[in-house]
């Protein structure tokens, strides 16, 4: 199968946890979800393309910024005592907080899509972007410096491969579990301490809970963050054209 490799970087960036309000946290990579809402923006899908993402990545350091907020709860009217705007008859609190941002950040993501008739119009969109690209939240821009077809095949090992050096990724769980990457350090059949555990965003669905009442429902990939990676011999993974192992949920 082919998959769409993309190197790019970015200067200064949060892609926000989702439980993280007073300080905007942010993953150390970008989760699956905002790899994919990307690709659906330059390519101006409006349903969703099952595709499986792959993201590995570094940066240098993180700072804290500050930032302006607005808040307001669906349907509050507005009260002078509480609020400091007013848009018709409702109010919004107006103040500051804090986001965290990781700075000089490069991935390498790959893209497969599970119909490969949209590699070409992927890999289009992403090789002459419609606007600007950005990874995150609106304003964090990034620089596509490499776009490439390749082919991504499933290989047996003939010896133990190291991921570069510095570079971190998310495993899905199930290649840790079923022993094809050690986290170094880290003895050998469970998911262990030289990694954090995460459950990120990859796709949702809308769901009716009755009166008018949607709400997205979220299918969250359980993967572990690392940067000691280490894929036995022996062990069958997925590899692209150019040697790079693959990390696809």
């Amino acid at each position: 199968m082919k998959a769409i490799r993309v190197k790019l970087s970015q200067d200064l960036v949060n892609y926000k946890k989702p439980a993280s309000f007073q300080l905007k946290e942010t993953y150390p990579l970008p989760p699956y979800s905002t790899v994919i809402g990307m690709v659906h923006n330059l390519c101006g899908f409006e349903s969703y393309k099952e595709m499986n993402i792959s993201v590995q990545g570094k940066h240098f350091s993180k700072v804290n910024d500050l930032y302006t907020r607005y808040e307001f709860k669906n349907g509050m009217a507005y009260d002078s005592t509480r609020h400091q705007l007013k848009v018709d008859k409702y109010g919004i609190s107006k103040g500051i907080s804090t986001a965290e941002l990781l700075v000089d950040v490069e991935l390498v993501l790959h893209i497969i899509p599970k119909d490969q008739e949209l590699i070409e119009e992927i890999s289009g969109a992403l090789l002459f972007p419609k606007e600007y690209p950005s990874l995150g939240r609106r304003e964090d821009l990034c620089v596509i410096n490499e776009v490439k077809v390749v082919e991504v095949m499933e290989k047996e090992l003939e010896e133990d491969v190291e991921l570069h050096k510095n570079m971190a990724a998310y495993i899905p769980s199930a290649l840790i579990k079923k022993e094809s990457v050690i986290l170094e350090g880290a003895g050998i059949g469970g998911i262990v301490s030289s990694g954090t555990r995460y459950k990120i965003n990859k796709n949702y669905i809308i769901k009716n809970y009755g009166k008018n009442k949607c709400f997205r429902e979220w299918q969250r990939i359980d993967v572990v963050y690392s940067s000691k990676i280490i894929v036995v011999e022996e062990s069958t993974v997925l590899v692209d054209e150019d040697g790079n192992i693959v990390f696809a949920a």
